[in-house]
């Protein structure tokens, strides 16, 4: 593929500094033993300087941006669910990436969030460079303190590609962490309705 079959008119954004990826990146096909001038890895700085923008866009969103107004007053005090929320992340220990599925419930108190919000707060982690369970947290965090909920309740579960690939190199071995906030924490049956609901049904990951 030539540099003109890349959308070149998709907009990039951020703070990353394109320049001094491909400076990088060219380096780094260098100390491989690699040609960076050969064909296929003639434009090859430049694609990775982009895909860098898409994939740690999560640093320049503004979550006021996110939410846009779409938090309404409502008198409804039962748990709200969203699961199976996909989710690609970069692990920043050696920057492959992670792949998974996000489950957040909340108990509300007074106000909700619109349904679309949530799977973008969990993007707004996930494209970051990160660990599961610091990820798992900001999310929880976040609603926390946006809803001011009875309680919050974040289960992830992710297949790592650097256990994947290298190291121990174990396919289907996946990570699930959680993070429990108020009537999740304090109430066992709060706690065991969520998680009986975000396990019915549930399918294999793939990658």
């Amino acid at each position: 593929m030539e540099i003109d079959d890349m959308n070149e008119g998709e907009a990039v954004g951020g703070n990353i500094d394109n320049a001094a990826v491909e400076d990088a990146v060219t380096e780094i096909l260098k100390a491989v033993g690699e040609d960076p001038q050969r064909e296929g890895l003639r434009f090859t700085p430049r694609r990775v300087a982009r895909m860098y923008h898409e994939l740690l866009g999560g640093y320049t969103v503004d979550s006021a941006s996110i939410i846009n107004g779409a938090l309404f007053d409502v008198k409804y005090d039962e748990m709200v669910i969203v699961r199976d929320i996909e989710f690609y992340s970069l692990c920043e220990h050696h920057m492959l990436p992670f792949i998974g599925r996000a489950h957040v419930a909340y108990i509300p108190d007074g106000k909700v969030l619109g349904l679309s919000k949530i799977p973008r707060i969990v993007d707004m982690y996930a494209r970051r460079l990160q660990v599961q369970e610091r990820m798992t947290r900001q999310i929880a965090d976040f609603l926390r303190d946006l809803l001011k909920p009875q309680g919050v309740a974040v289960v992830v579960e992710a297949m790592h590609l650097c256990s994947m690939m290298r190291g121990v190199k174990k396919h289907d071995a996946r990570m699930t962490t959680s993070a429990m906030h108020g009537a999740f924490r304090a109430n066992l049956a709060s706690r065991e309705e969520f998680l009986a609901n975000i396990s019915r049904g549930a399918g294999p990951l793939h990658i």
